[in-house]
């Protein structure tokens, strides 16, 4: 890239940021009739363009299917707008007698959009910004920029005839990643909307502004062997064909109780799947991830027959899923990673407590913090196995593609899925308009600061003086105020009890067990980094396996990890743990 390129679209993100900021003064003044419906006109013409739109987004980037993007479009600019057309953005927005809470518009939102998902994504973004009274300018993705500037100036002018100011909302023309890290580190800006690679969003967390960023996702699925097993099978290969996994809450392994494996692998065959041997699947395992051990751009959203062509690999005609017997998680099983694509890794674990710890190690290896399914008739079993998942969606019986972006769930529908301190990200929610206000509170005093006072509205007991000493007006002695204040703080500074022990009636712990190796091929920091012992001279020990959260505790305790050839690294740990120069190889 030229010097002058870079230039140009630097100065580009400036002056939209610049004119975004200035309509912002504008938009920050409308009343909640004229923001909704600036919001309802966008939503209509984005509706009435959704199959135009989903076609060329297809064409552009060669993702997905034409119909299902038609549909995520919809999704973006039906439900997701019914969803919130109520919703007060604008002054007061809820009051008791209290608590008076006033909505606040934030400004500019930064909002990169990737090549996956690029239309459906410009819509959802552009609504949310404008339904909370911010301006936005749009980062498209350099391979999708045609289908999202088209997108983006549909809504645009449907916009403007409603009134609202022509700076509101603005796409970049020249696409590049210093255009976008000026974007986000503009002094106008003010809230990033992130939706992208893992570099992009740790780019958005780092640029020192407010960010919504998101993780990626490697979604594990568990069925239980309560299920109903012909509609688990049809959910899950409906969620992982749904634009040939685009969505990065689509199944990506799948983990078989073992009492109903066999019934589980029948399904499939019947349905569309397609079980590989253990040759075809190494050939396809080297088209799924580069030499270099990352996703394939070539197979994201393409058709299980495109990437069984591609590896050399003959498969029926009508197969909608490729699947493989996988005999672990990690590095040396490609299988096991987030694929963007028809492609599932198929396990089998005895028992529940079993499924969940399997479930575990595929988040563990690249999902943290993101999605994770069950598929049973246990209600209690679903709620324990959700306690375990370091997942913030846990979607039962339904698709994960679908159940995790609030499609078939009762989860606020949203195309930013938020993974929680897991994934290095700021919120666990499903993104919305609340996201993009910042909330004044008016509040009233209910409790007197001056305990004293006879008309207190509220008074606590331990700090009141005993009826005798006030009736008839006598006075309290010094002795007898100082032996109250002493009881009062005395209650306040005792220790908490212990929390109520919850007990599930279910067949796996609230828990995953982490005591021995034997227990649990999962193990934390916590129980395995062993530093020299200078009293004993022993042998540091090396850690199974590493995430991102334990190479963040060991630079916080400014310790090293030891690992050997087979310790399974997460990317995001290998990545951070190389630069902080963590990691020590032990024989």
């Amino acid at each position: 890239m030229s010097d002058q390129t870079e230039s140009i679209s630097q100065q580009e993100a400036r002056n939209a940021v610049e004119g975004a900021h200035l309509a912002f003064s504008a938009v920050a003044q409308f009343d909640q009739s004229k923001i909704d419906r600036i919001c309802e006109t966008m939503a209509r013409v984005a509706l009435a363009e959704s199959a135009r739109l989903g076609l060329m987004a297809h064409e552009e980037t060669g993702f997905g299917k034409p119909e299902d993007k038609r549909e995520k479009n919809r999704f973006a600019a039906e439900d997701v707008w019914n969803y919130f057309r109520d919703l007060k953005t604008v002054g007061v927005i809820r009051e008791t007698d209290s608590i008076v809470e006033i909505a606040s518009p934030r400004g500019v939102v930064a909002a990169i959009i990737p090549s996956t998902n690029p239309t459906s994504t410009a819509i959802f973004k552009i609504i949310i910004s404008i339904k909370s009274r911010n301006t936005i300018v749009l980062s498209p993705h350099p391979s999708a920029a045609r289908s999202i500037a088209e997108t983006t100036r549909l809504m645009r002018d449907a916009a403007i005839k409603e009134g609202l100011p022509p700076d509101a909302i603005c796409c970049l023309t020249n696409s590049t990643l210093e255009g976008t890290e000026a974007l986000m580190k503009h002094k106008r800006t003010a809230v990033i909307l992130a939706t992208g690679g893992i570099g992009l969003v740790r780019a958005a967390y780092s640029s020192g502004k407010p960010a919504f960023g998101v993780g990626p996702g490697n979604v594990p699925v568990f069925i239980e062997k309560t299920a109903n097993v012909e509609k688990a099978v049809s959910d899950i290969l409906t969620g992982t064909c749904f634009d040939n996994g685009t969505i990065c809450a689509s199944e990506q392994s799948v983990v078989a109780d073992a009492p109903v494996a066999d019934q589980v692998r029948e399904q499939f065959k019947s349905q569309g799947g397609y079980f590989l041997s253990a040759a075809e699947a190494e050939k396809v395992a080297q088209v799924l991830i580069t030499e270099k051990r990352t996703l394939n751009p070539k197979i994201v959203g393409k058709s299980a027959e495109y990437i069984a062509n591609l590896a050399g690999v003959s498969v029926p005609g009508g197969t909608r899923c490729l699947l493989a017997e996988c005999g672990g998680v990690g590095r040396d099983f490609p299988w096991s990673t987030e694929k963007l694509s028809p492609t599932l890794a198929f396990f089998v674990a005895d028992g529940v407590e079993a499924g969940a710890r399997r479930c575990l190690e595929v988040l563990q290896f690249g999902g943290m913090g993101h999605t994770a399914g069950m598929h049973t008739n246990n209600r209690a079993a679903a709620i324990a196995f959700g306690a375990q998942m370091p997942a913030s969606r846990i979607v039962i019986n339904s698709p994960t593609t679908h159940g995790a972006i609030g499609f078939s769930t009762d989860l606020s529908p949203s195309m930013t899925l938020g993974c929680g301190s897991w994934g290095g990200n700021v919120t666990s929610d499903n993104v919305s308009p609340r996201h993009l206000m910042d909330i004044k509170r008016v509040a009233f005093e209910t409790r007197a600061v001056n305990a004293s006072q006879k008309n207190s509205p509220v008074q606590t007991t331990a700090a009141m003086p005993e009826k005798s000493q006030i009736d008839n007006g006598k006075k309290v002695k010094r002795e007898e105020i100082a032996r109250i204040v002493d009881r009062f703080l005395s209650q306040k500074l005792a220790a908490p009890p212990a929390p109520p022990k919850i007990e599930v009636s279910a067949p796996i712990a609230a828990n995953p067990p982490t005591s021995t190796p034997s227990e649990s091929p999962v193990k934390t920091i916590i129980h395995e980094l062993k530093i020299n012992d200078a009293n004993n001279g022993s042998k540091p020990k090396a850690v199974d396996f590493v995430s991102e959260d334990d190479v963040k505790r060991a630079i916080d305790k400014s310790e090293k990890i030891y690992i050997t050839a087979k310790t399974i690294i997460t990317p995001s740990a290998r990545d951070l743990g190389e630069e902080k120069e963590i990691f020590a190889k032990v024989q």
